[in-house]
């Protein structure tokens, strides 16, 4: 077996052990259910992706550790995930008392997150339905498909949210009260996005310099 396919091979088994150890007994599990339902249509379509080449192994590993980080939320409904405690046991500090963060911010990491870590998966994507050769054309492409996307989850999160009691929509969502909360998600993303499309730019200069 090749080396990429191993590599996806690897990090669909992670996330599929990661799932079946994130539905043993989620928080609330109406909620839990509705994410992880995108969870496995995204995979799928991912795996679709990787297997006719739209995109390579590298950015389907990339997805598949936001996957990750999403699976851990959803079990926790994104607004109850216990990272102080976890870093209390560790290092000995809780996050929100050194930061000073009044929410819990998980629901921010997983939307940088997703700006890191597809956006090489968006420039695949670009790069071959649209053949583009140009980088930084290549990297506004994806930039672009990084901000519609963010704003086309955001407005079915909250169409979803729309059809569910008060209590329900606030699990699913997790807005914690922030009336500008999908505004600052989208901003992570696109903050996550420009910090990868400087690696890549990085990369390709750096790939440049060597052939030269």
């Amino acid at each position: 077996m090749r080396q990429d396919n191993k590599s996806v091979l690897a990090s669909t088994i992670a996330v599929f052990i990661v799932m079946v150890l994130a539905s043993i007994e989620p928080l609330e599990w109406s909620s839990y259910l509705l994410h992880q339902l995108g969870t496995l249509l995204f995979l799928a379509l991912m795996l679709g992706a990787c297997r006719y080449r739209y995109v390579s192994s590298r950015s389907y590993v990339l997805a598949s550790l936001f996957l990750l980080i999403h699976i851990i939320g959803a079990r926790y409904l994104y607004s109850y995930v216990p990272y102080n405690d976890w870093t209390q046991q560790l290092f000995g500090i809780r996050l929100d008392e050194l930061f000073g963060w009044q929410r819990n911010m998980y629901d921010r990491l997983v939307h940088f997150s997703y700006g890191v870590l597809l956006f090489n998966a968006m420039a695949d994507v670009s790069k071959t339905i649209f053949n583009v050769q140009s980088v930084k054309l290549l990297i506004a492409l994806a930039l672009m498909i990084n901000m519609s996307s963010s704003l086309l989850y955001e407005l079915l999160e909250w169409s979803i949210a729309m059809t569910l009691s008060p209590e329900a929509a606030e699990a699913y969502n997790g807005q914690q009260g922030d009336i500008w909360d999908a505004h600052k998600d989208m901003a992570l993303a696109l903050l996550g996005g420009l910090i990868a499309a400087g690696i890549m730019l990085f990369e390709t200069r750096q790939n440049q310099v060597v052939s030269n």
